[in-house]
Order: structure tokens, then C-alpha cells, then sequence
């Protein structure tokens, strides 16, 4: 690849403590942390726009002139999308917000229309599952922080359309846990870091379980989750549990919420 002269972002290794905090910032994924420091990987995945500049609370980070890779927008996208197909609605917004062009396909994934017929019959008659809900209210802005059903308990964080698409959710991720339902899409978000900071620093629960969908806008509820354990001051087990919207199970991983 032909080198150019162009803006690139630049890592003082002295300053740099390895917080991690401008990893986020990159919604094209040039950054990684390396031996605990922030490491450009590749120069052709920096646009050299600086999104990532605001969060460095080191002043370790800054954009120079350089002859450098020429920025790959096209490897960007595909790279984003075969790893982390919901940073490309982030990505499309950070180029937008600065009037630039962008090769990502506009309009949310999440509200992309779909249909399907299959459907998986069984013999017989269908056994009736009984409710495994053990409390009320469930919705986030309602649930009080103090709620005694809390208390110690395993937490599931849930998307508010999780349980319309996974046919066993009531046995798989309700049952035995304590729940608490958000669409970080579409609900007034803000009181949401405070409410769920207040649960877990008041309860002080075993564990915690984000489940939400495939789509992009869903990501946005387990980054919420991590901020709260952080701001807590506890030491909670996430998982984070991703299912599709044809009902079937992806992935879980675990995150260390105070290593991010």
C-alpha cells in the first residue's frame, strides 16, 4: 500500500496507563491494548479523525501530520462486520459527524423488516409452561433500587424484546433471578446508569446477566450494565448473553466489568 501524507493519531507510551478508555472512542478498531499500553494496530484503520482523543484522561493521545497507510474505510466495514457488527451504525455516525463519506450501508439494522416461515413442529401436544416471574414491577424505571427481591440474588438484565424471540426464555433466563426489562433504543436512558449503580451497590447481587439481541442498538444495554458495576465499587460477575431474533442462542462471554 502506497504511503501518504495525511492526519493520524499518535500514542505517547510515557503518558499512557493502559485504561483502556479510548478503545471505545475508535468505532473503527485501530486500537488495541498490547503489554498495557493503547497501540495503534493498524495506520490504514485510523481515519485520523480523533474520536478517540476526548477519552484519554492521561493526555497520551494526539493527531499529527504524518506519511503514513492510507486510511481503508472498505476493510474497516468488512473487518466490523465478521467482529463486531454493532460498531458499523457507530462508525456511519462518527463519519457523518465529521461530513465524511462512508462505504457502511445506511438505516439500523434494528429496525431492518424481516419474515420467516419455518418453524420447528413437534409431535403431540404442546406441554404449558408455567411463569417463572416471581415479582413486579420488572420495567427498569419503575423497579425500586431497594427491592428486596434484589438482595443477593442473580440479576437478569434483559432487552425488552429478548423474551419475544427466544421460546424457552422463562425456564433459560428467568427462572431463579431476579429481573430487570430495558430497551436502550427506545427508552429515556438517562436515569438508567443511576438506577442500576444504586441496585447493585444496595443489593449487592451474586451475579449479573445481560441478555439482549443481536441488533446493534441492543449493545448499548451491556455497556450500561459495565458503567454500573464500575460506579458501584462492587465486584459482580457479568455475562453477557446474545440471541438472535429468530430465537436462537449465539453466544455468552463473561466481562470483567473493572477491567474495561
Amino acid at each position: 500500500m502506497p504511503k501518504v501524507k495525511r492526519q493520524m493519531i499518535v500514542i505517547d507510551e510515557d503518558k499512557c496507563n493502559g485504561c483502556g478508555l479510548c478503545i471505545p472512542g475508535c468505532p473503527e478498531g485501530a486500537l488495541q491494548i498490547i503489554n498495557d499500553k493503547a497501540v495503534l494496530v493498524k495506520e490504514s484503520y485510523c481515519d485520523g479523525l480523533g474520536a478517540c482523543l476526548g477519552e484519554c484522561p492521561e493526555d497520551a493521545l494526539s493527531i499529527e501530520e504524518k506519511l503514513v497507510d492510507d486510511y481503508d474505510e472498505q476493510t474497516v466495514i468488512e473487518t466490523l462486520r465478521k467482529k463486531s457488527p454493532e460498531l458499523v451504525d457507530k462508525h456511519v455516525e462518527h463519519m457523518r459527524k465529521h461530513n465524511m463519506k462512508t462505504v457502511a450501508p445506511s438505516g439500523c439494522p434494528s429496525a431492518q423488516m424481516m419474515a420467516w416461515n419455518e418453524t420447528n413442529q413437534t409431535q403431540g401436544t404442546a406441554v404449558r409452561q408455567e411463569s417463572q416471574l416471581r415479582q413486579w414491577p420488572i420495567q427498569l424505571h419503575l423497579v425500586p433500587p431497594a427491592a428486596p427481591y434484589f438482595k443477593n440474588a442473580d440479576i437478569a438484565v434483559m432487552a425488552t424484546c429478548a423474551p419475544f424471540s427466544y421460546a424457552n426464555f422463562h425456564q433459560d433466563y428467568i427462572k431463579d433471578k431476579a429481573i430487570a426489562v430495558a430497551c436502550p433504543k427506545l427508552d429515556n436512558t438517562e436515569p438508567y446508569l443511576d438506577k442500576l449503580t444504586q441496585i447493585i451497590a444496595t443489593a449487592k447481587p451474586r451475579s449479573i446477566e445481560v441478555i439482549v439481541l443481536e441488533v446493534p442498538c441492543c449493545t448499548g444495554l451491556v455497556y450500561l450494565v459495565m458503567q454500573a458495576i464500575k460506579d458501584s465499587g462492587q465486584d459482580v460477575p457479568l455475562i453477557a448473553t446474545r440471541l438472535s431474533v429468530k430465537g436462537e442462542f449465539l453466544d455468552k462471554q463473561e466481562i470483567d466489568a473493572q477491567a474495561v
